[in-house]
């Protein structure tokens, strides 16, 4: 089921019926009063509210125009020993450099249901706001950390750990990605490290028949997150 209740009536409808809404992004300086009554129950009931343009509500809602959207099921903040201890579907970003990259790859995890994304390595402010804008800010909706040793979220990490890399010898729909499960995706140019291939419980292989030897990384990133989706529906 989608994590997304979109319209004032479905996000009414939500908290109605007791579900776990967690962030609702309202369309800003709007006078509709059943928009302000919405939201001064959602701040009574303590759920956060981020108020977004007219472009942000539409980009983001599955049947526009939407006045309001909620977010339902997944905390959207958590710092890195939080979010590893929640444990479910968590994305790791293993030496990944270029922050258009990072953006689509933080776009793909959301949209496709992941509980929140880990990215590795040093990343300034501009470095961030590049990122972010990439990702068509859907960081507001799910954890992601930066700045983290991919080798000790990993050791901290108690679920399974799978790596997309070329010398995986199993393909997605071989893999059981159910339960609580951390994907790697490598950098680039280096890869996934040595350390990280040594400590993966399994290593997936996205087919490929062209000359061409490898994929962009957004490309096998959104296979494995298609398929873990497909099978945690299951």
């Amino acid at each position: 089921m989608s994590m997304q209740r979109c319209g004032i009536d479905a996000v009414q409808a939500a908290l109605d019926a007791g579900e776990n809404v967690t962030r609702v992004l309202a369309l800003r300086d709007c006078e509709d009063e059943r928009l302000a009554s919405l939201l001064d129950r959602c701040l009574a009931e303590g759920i956060d509210v981020i108020l977004g343009s007219e472009n942000d509500l539409w980009r983001m809602s599955e049947k526009s125009p939407a006045l309001a959207l909620a977010l339902v099921g997944r905390e959207p903040e958590a710092d890195l020993d939080t979010l590893l201890d929640r444990g479910g579907l968590i994305w790791l970003l293993d030496g990944v450099q270029y922050q258009t990259n990072i953006g689509f790859c933080i776009r793909v995890a959301e949209a496709s249901g992941a509980d929140g994304l880990i990215v590795t390595g040093e990343w300034s402010s501009d470095d961030r706001h590049r990122i972010v804008r990439a990702s068509m800010r859907t960081h507001r909706f799910m954890p992601v950390v930066f700045g983290c040793d991919g080798n000790y979220a990993i050791e901290r990490w108690n679920g399974k750990i799978s790596s997309i890399e070329d010398v995986g010898e199993i393909e997605p729909w071989d893999a059981d990605l159910t339960g609580d499960v951390m994907l790697v995706v490598g950098g680039e140019n280096a890869g996934i490290s040595k350390e990280i291939l040594n400590a993966s419980d399994e290593i997936i292989r996205i087919p490929m028949a062209g000359f061409t030897p490898s994929y962009n990384l957004q490309a096998p990133m959104a296979v494995l997150a298609v398929e873990a989706l497909r099978q945690r529906r299951s």
